[in-house]
């Protein structure tokens, strides 16, 4: 019986996206069964206005093609980053463990960072946290937590780690003896960041700067007290 223009209203209505998408699932066969058609196809492209199904379909798997090289890409260049900090952070921990006094360890430690091109590498160790006053040989390391204090809420705030410049007046209480420093990487020692400071400093304003990675600075920051404890006590 013919279908009055009612009913077929009724259908083409009901004729959704996803029924469309469940007829092709259920039938896979249609595209064999209807080849010239397909090919016949045109879909709107935002540049070409108009494309053949078979075009929108190679372009879009070779948009996916180059986004899996471009992520694969991505994940080497993070393998290489990383394997070179470990053999960096491994170099150190050989070199500082083989010191024989805390003099040699503290000459060990800045001479690895020059060998990076920096200016140096300073340690300075909050005095409540280690023995290191008077008659201690070390009181040149210690830093008064009430001194850092601003510098600590000016530049590192609720961080770990700041990247980037000094003022004379920070620089002072935390590299007194200093010269013609443009930026500095610092970081909190120990687990609970409360043990004392890291600085590692470059003659370039700009070659600390916010937003650089800090997971060598985070690990060396990590390492450092475990080895000063075979020379200094804590507290």
């Amino acid at each position: 019986m013919k279908q009055t223009g009612e009913e077929q209203l009724t259908e083409l209505s009901a004729l959704d996206d996803r029924a469309v998408v469940d007829y092709l699932l259920q039938h896979p066969e249609f595209f064999i069964r209807n080849a010239q058609v397909v090919e016949q196809m045109r879909v709107p492209h935002p540049v070409r206005g108009m494309v053949s199904l078979v075009e929108w379909h190679m372009a879009r798997a070779r948009n996916h093609i180059t986004a899996l090289e471009e992520n694969m890409t991505l994940l080497m260049e993070q393998a290489t980053e990383n394997e070179s900090l470990f053999y960096r952070l491994l170099n150190l921990q050989a070199r500082l463990a083989a010191a024989e006094s805390l003099d040699d360890f503290l000459n060990r430690f800045h001479r690895w960072a020059r060998e990076l091109g920096l200016a140096g590498a300073t340690l300075r160790l909050f005095a409540d946290r280690w023995r290191i006053g008077a008659p201690s040989k070390f009181t040149q390391l210690g830093l008064s937590r009430q001194a850092f204090e601003p510098i600590r809420i000016q530049r590192l705030g609720q961080q770990r780690h700041y990247l980037g410049s000094l003022n004379g007046p920070e620089l002072l209480v935390v590299m007194p003896e200093a010269k013609a420093i443009g930026s500095v990487a610092m970081s909190m020692l120990g687990s609970d960041g409360d043990l004392g400071v890291v600085l590692f400093s470059s003659r370039d304003a700009h070659h600390y700067q916010s937003g650089q990675g800090t997971h060598l600075l985070q690990e060396i920051a990590l390492l450092l007290p475990g080895l000063l404890e075979r020379w200094v006590e804590r507290v």
